[in-house]
């Protein structure tokens, strides 16, 4: 699993059969500071209902298809949990509220 922050969605009208009705969110990968990674953005599809500027866990790879949402779907990355807090060696490096 990696840390990600979303910072867009993706619409595709025209998708395979088990993507159909799901919601794709445009990640970038962060730090346990909260600071974004250099590097290509990772269209994600979402299984939790998370929203752009959220920070998120994501699944890459075959972990991606092992949730109710995306089981046999052609999915490499699937946002699985949203971050309320981290800590890091004893501190706080982000809280959401």
């Amino acid at each position: 699993m990696i840390i990600a922050r979303v910072v867009g969605s993706a619409v595709s009208t025209i998708k395979a059969g088990k993507l159909s009705a799901r919601k794709l969110l445009i990640v970038q990968q962060a730090t346990v500071r909260n600071e974004l990674l250099e590097g290509n953005p990772i269209v994600a599809v979402d299984a939790v209902g998370a929203g752009e500027g959220e920070l998120v866990l994501v699944a890459l790879g075959s972990a991606g298809r092992q949730t109710d949402l995306t089981d046999q779907a052609p999915a490499d990355a699937t946002i699985v949990g949203i971050l309320d807090s981290l800590e890091v060696d004893g501190h706080d490096t982000f809280n959401k509220s």
